[in-house]
């Protein structure tokens, strides 16, 4: 039996798995849905939204989706949990969700909800019905935990207009709250982790529109360079931080997943892969880009009293990489989990069928 619990910003979901076989493969994603317990969260046309990386996952195995943790009604939590929300960082920001979009659901909130639900489920799990609605005890032992977060961290450190050495001199502290959260799984009897590298953070169509970037700071490809340098720098550490973890863990694997090179691939290949207009938003409402910090996805304007909305769908979202200025489409989250599935981007190469059937015995020092 393997089970995998994800902490995640970038794609803002948690996944959390449960399968016994490559055959019996029960996964369950955790997206940004939670967000909506938090403030209302605008209707996506065409179903093509980009929180449904996670459920890729999930569907790519047939199996079912989660229960957002904050969900009271009707839910099962027989295969996890959804903990996620939109906007979270790694450090707490001291700011509000409407004043900055980060999330009051950081990631030591997850890690509190989480141990919540782990505690109480080995308690309710043995009343009444509620053995079909909660994991079993053991599924948390055998679980594959992945954290990806990291990337809303560094854009909020833009947005009090810091420097890119300023926002620098920023890694190390939020990446040391991210080792004390692994190692806090690790303490709760969590044994094999797949952790994320964040993405190319100046291809966003948001970052270009929002801050400012001369002509000579944009790569051949028309991404920020500022940006991705900092993206580089945090993954470098992130990469040190990992090498750490596998010496002071001395039972745990730990997989270092290079999200960044996947999704730079897509970005600065996508004609080639079958995409195109890789730094535009599929929805959204003019300029370069097609994001406007004012009319995002839905936004509307009153013209003699009459709404009228402007930022509108795209016509194919298959065939676009980004989807809202922040997101990527389904058609590219979809691309991007193929292409890590198969652990090519991992160190050490870690399969996602492989990291589940890990154990302590010398399956797992396989991969240490």
């Amino acid at each position: 039996m393997c089970n995998v619990i994800v902490h995640s910003s970038k794609f803002y979901f948690i996944l959390f798995a449960l399968f016994n076989s490559v055959s019996n493969f029960r996964i369950a994603s955790l997206n940004t849905l939670t967000q909506q317990k938090i403030r209302r969260v605008a209707a996506y046309p065409n179903n093509y939204t980009a929180f449904r990386w996670g459920f890729l996952v999930a569907e790519s195995f047939g199996l079912p989706h989660l229960s957002a943790y904050l969900d009271s009604v009707g839910s099962n939590f027989s295969h996890g949990a959804n903990f996620a929300t939109a906007g979270s960082t790694i450090r707490r920001q001291n700011t509000t969700i409407f004043q900055s979009g980060a999330s009051p659901i950081s990631l030591d909130v997850q890690l509190v909800q989480f141990s919540e639900f782990h505690t109480r489920s080995k308690i309710i799990s043995k009343q009444g019905v509620f053995h079909k609605l909660l994991p079993k005890e053991d599924y948390f032992s055998k679980a594959l935990y992945t954290f990806d977060i990291g990337q809303n961290d560094l854009t909020a450190s833009y947005k009090l207009n810091l420097t890119t050495e300023q926002v620098k001199l920023y890694v190390p502290d939020v990446l040391l709250q991210l080792s004390e959260a692994v190692k806090r799984v690790y303490d709760q009897g969590g044994r094999t982790f797949w952790i994320h590298n964040t993405g190319p953070v100046g291809c966003l169509p948001y970052v270009l529109d929002r801050f400012l970037t001369s002509a000579t700071q944009l790569d051949k490809y028309g991404c920020g360079s500022p940006f991705n340098e900092v993206a580089q720098y945090f993954n470098q550490r992130l990469k040190d931080v990992v090498i750490q973890l596998r010496k002071q863990l001395p039972l745990a694997v730990i997989a270092y997943v290079d999200v960044y090179s996947v999704k730079y691939t897509l970005i600065s290949q996508a004609k080639k892969l079958g995409f195109e207009l890789p730094l535009r938003a599929c929805w959204g409402h003019g300029g370069k880009y097609n994001f406007n910090n004012s009319l995002r996805c839905g936004g509307k304007i009153t013209v003699k009293g009459k709404e009228i909305l402007i930022a509108k769908s795209c016509g194919n979202p298959l065939v676009r990489v980004n989807w809202d200025g922040i997101h990527f489409t389904e058609a590219a989250n979809k691309w991007i989990f193929q292409q890590i599935a198969s652990g090519s981007f991992s160190d050490p190469p870690l399969p996602l069928k492989t990291a589940c059937h890990l154990s302590k015995d010398g399956a797992m020092n396989k991969f240490r």
